[in-house]
C-alpha cells in the first residue's frame, strides 16, 4: 500500500494537461468487443480501472496491444467466453459495461456483481429493465447476473427510469449491433457518454441526438474497426481548477475543452473562482480572493449536483474543499449518492468548519486554516479532495490508501511535483 507525504502551504505554478477521460475510456474499451476488426484508442489513461478493463477484454478472447504510452489496439475476432472473470470484475464497477457488447455479439453473458467506489447504493435495476425490453431474460443470482437473449436482441423504445450513465452506455452498445431502430429516452448525456457515441459512429454505427437525453440508434448487423482519441477528463480538469483556486496558484490547463466547463464556471463562481478561456486552454489566475456569492436578498447560496448538464457529482468533493478557503457560508447538497459526504470528518479534523446536516447536506463556513493530518483516501474524488486540502494545509499530511486516487488520476504525484508541489509517494 502506498501513501502520499505532503508538505502544504506552498503555491504551485505552471502548465498541466489532463489525461484522457477515465469514464469515457472504460465504455470505449468495452465497445471494442462489438467488432471483429481492430480498434485503436489513443489518449487512454494508464490508470488501474482502465488496465483492469483491458484485462477483462483479453480474458474474454480479445487481443490487447500497447502501441505507445497512451495508445492501445484492441481486436476481438472471436469471443471465447461469455462469462467475465470474477476477481477482475469485482475490482471495478465498470465491469458491468461488458453486458451490452456480450449480449450483442454472443446473445448471452454472465457477469459478477461489480465493484467500485462505496459512495452509496448503486443499483443495476435500470440496466436490467432496459435489457428486458430488448428481449433479454435475466437470472439474478446472489453474486452474479445471467443474461440471455434466446431469440437475439430486438430493437426497442426504452425509457430509462433514471439518467444512469452506465445503463445508457450499455443500451447504446447493445442497440448499435441490433437490427432495427432503438430509441432511448431519459438518457444520460455526459461528455463520456458522448465520447462513446462518437467512437461507435466511427465504427459504423448511426446515432441521432448525441449530447441530448433522447437518442435514436439505427442498429447495424456489423461494425468495423476505427481509430479514436479519448476526450480530456473534464473531472480531472475540474479538480485542477479547484486545486489552483484553493491554493491561490496560477495554472494553465491545456487541451481541456473549455466548453465542457460552463456549468463548473457557474457553480465554482459561487465561491468566487474565476478563470479565463484561451482557445482550448483554461488559465486560472493566482491569489484569487475567494468570497461566497450570496443569493438574492442575502440568502445562503448552495452548490448541488445533478445529471449532465448539471454540476457533476464527482466534483462536489472538490468544491467542498474550495469552500473551506472561501469567505462566507455555503450549503453543499449532494443529491445523487447517499454516502458521499461521510468523508468530511477528515476535513473537520484538519480544522475546517463544516456542519454535516445529514448524509446529503453539509454547511461550510470559511475561510478556515487547515492543518496537516494523517488521512485515508476513501474513494477517487474524495481522495483528490484530500490532496488539495493537504496542499492548502499548514504542516505535513500523510494520505494512506492512495491506490484509490490512482484509479482515477494517472501519476498524480509526479504531475503535481512538476508544478512545485511538495508531495512524495512512499510504499
Amino acid at each position: 500500500m502506498d501513501r502520499f507525504v505532503i508538505e502544504g502551504s506552498h503555491k504551485l505554478s505552471g502548465t498541466i494537461e489532463p489525461r484522457g477521460s477515465k469514464n469515457a475510456a472504460l465504455p470505449c474499451v468495452a465497445a471494442t468487443l462489438l467488432t471483429s476488426e481492430a480498434v485503436t484508442l489513443s489518449r487512454l489513461p494508464a490508470i488501474q480501472d482502465v488496465l483492469i478493463m483491458q484485462q477483462l477484454v483479453a480474458q474474454l478472447g480479445g487481443t490487447v496491444e500497447r502501441l505507445a504510452h497512451d495508445s492501445v489496439q484492441f481486436q476481438s475476432q472471436t469471443i471465447y467466453h461469455d462469462e467475465a472473470d470474477r476477481t477482475l470484475s469485482q475490482k471495478i464497477r465498470a465491469s458491468f459495461l461488458l453486458a451490452g457488447p456480450l449480449l450483442a455479439r454472443c446473445g448471452q453473458a454472465t457477469l459478477p456483481r461489480p465493484g467500485g467506489d462505496r459512495i452509496g447504493r448503486r443499483p443495476l435495476d435500470t440496466h436490467i429493465e432496459a435489457f428486458q425490453q430488448m428481449g433479454v431474460e435475466v437470472e439474478v443470482r446472489p453474486d452474479s447476473y445471467r443474461l440471455v437473449a434466446p431469440e437475439g436482441l430486438r430493437a426497442a423504445d426504452i425509457f430509462l427510469t433514471e439518467m444512469s450513465v452506465m445503463a445508457t452506455e450499455n443500451v447504446i452498445m447493445a442497440a448499435a449491433l441490433t437490427s432495427g431502430i432503438s430509441h432511448i429516452s431519459n438518457a444520460a448525456s455526459e461528455p463520456h457518454v458522448q465520447d462513446l457515441c462518437h467512437l461507435l459512429v466511427a465504427m459504423g454505427a448511426e446515432i441521432e441526438g448525441i449530447g441530448s437525453s433522447n437518442l435514436t440508434i439505427h442498429g447495424k448487423t456489423q461494425l468495423h474497426g476505427a481509430t479514436f482519441e479519448i476526450g480530456p477528463d473534464y473531472l480531472e480538469v475540474g479538480s485542477f481548477i479547484g486545486l489552483a483556486a484553493a491554493t491561490g496558484s496560477e495554472l494553465l490547463i491545456r487541451r481541456c475543452r473549455p466548453e465542457q466547463h460552463r456549468v463548473t464556471a457557474i457553480y465554482m463562481g459561487r465561491l468566487g473562482v474565476r478563470w479565463e478561456v484561451r482557445g482550448d486552454d483554461i488559465w486560472v489566475p493566482g491569489n484569487q480572493q475567494l468570497v461566497v456569492q450570496e443569493d438574492l436578498h442575502g440568502a445562503v447560496t448552495k452548490i448541488d449536483d445533478a445529471p449532465w448538464p448539471g454540476f457533476p457529482a464527482d466534483l462536489v468533493s472538490i468544491a467542498l474543499v474550495v469552500a473551506t478557503q472561501a469567505q462566507g457560508t455555503i450549503l453543499i447538497h449532494e443529491k445523487m449518492f447517499e454516502s458521499r459526504l461521510f468523508w468530511v470528518d477528515k476535513l473537520i479534523g484538519m480544522g475546517a468548519r463544516i456542519i454535516l446536516c445529514d448524509p446529503h447536506r453539509a454547511v461550510v463556513v470559511g475561510p478556515a486554516p487547515l492543518y496537516g493530518q494523517r488521512l485515508t483516501s476513501p474513494d477517487i474524488r474524495a481522495g483528490m479532495a484530500l490532496v488539495i486540502a493537504a496542499l492548502c494545509a499548514e504542516g505535513q499530511s500523510i494520505i494512506e490508501n492512495v491506490e484509490q486516487i490512482d484509479r482515477g488520476y494517472e501519476a498524480l504525484d509526479e504531475r503535481l511535483r512538476a508544478l512545485g508541489a511538495r508531495i512524495e509517494r512512499e510504499s
